[in-house]
């Protein structure tokens, strides 16, 4: 990403480092060096700290005092906790969903839908397009089911469940159709209100992804001799 001044210099430059980390050209336990980074971007320093709270906020960077920041560790063990949390989210957000739509709040988010599932069936599905796109439906539902602190609260997650998608992206591509799948079964849930549904949805979706991440985040046992 090429580093552009924005209308919110904090913002942004959180946005930069967000995506260092999450590529992985920010190793996870990186020491971040406020002065390095502000040097780099010609910004000021408390600039770049906002910044920082900022990322860790979204999970994405640990704050030590006196020892400054750090990219978040990422193993299978922290990855599988993150989505455990995420999950519960999730399922929160499916059942008031459930209970809040209207027939008029449903062309956008059917729109949403499908977007996901066009980019699932292309002929070489394109995975970060893929999430992004998921994400879209999430945030879609938010607005519909307008809970500000559920709303925060998702939005915190995103970086940080994208990064572990980034790190297992081959196995995710592998198993898309159980991706299309889950918005299918979802989506049919919400349409009949079946709060019951949409949360076992949600919750078979969420473990299989947690068992890909943790996969994906394992060290292969080393060879003996």
């Amino acid at each position: 990403m090429d580093f552009q001044v924005p209308n919110t210099l904090a913002e942004q430059i959180a946005n930069y480092l967000g995506d260092r980390i999450m590529s992985g050209a920010i190793r996870p336990g990186e020491r971040i060096q406020e002065a390095t980074v502000a040097a780099e971007l010609r910004v000021s320093r408390a600039s770049v700290k906002e910044a920082l709270y900022t990322l860790e906020r979204w999970h994405l960077v640990d704050i030590t005092p006196r020892k400054g920041a750090t990219a978040s560790r990422l193993d299978a063990d922290h990855a599988t906790e993150l989505y455990d949390v995420y999950m519960h989210l999730l399922i929160m957000l499916a059942k008031r969903l459930c209970e809040r739509w209207r027939e008029n709040d449903l062309t956008d988010l059917m729109a949403r839908v499908d977007t996901v599932t066009q980019r699932i069936q292309a002929e070489s599905p394109d995975v970060p397009a893929v999430v992004e796109a998921s994400f879209d439906v999430m945030e879609a539902c938010c607005e519909l089911v307008a809970n500000p602190y559920l709303t925060e609260a998702l939005s915190n997650f995103k970086p940080a469940v994208s990064r572990a998608y980034f790190f297992s992206a081959e196995r995710y591509r592998q198993d898309l159709d159980r991706t299309g799948a889950f918005f299918t079964g979802l989506t049919r849930a919400v349409l009949a209100r079946d709060t019951a549904e949409a949360e076992r949805q949600v919750q078979l979706f969420a473990r299989h992804q947690k068992a890909l991440i943790r996969q994906a985040l394992t060290p292969e046992p080393a060879l003996s001799h």
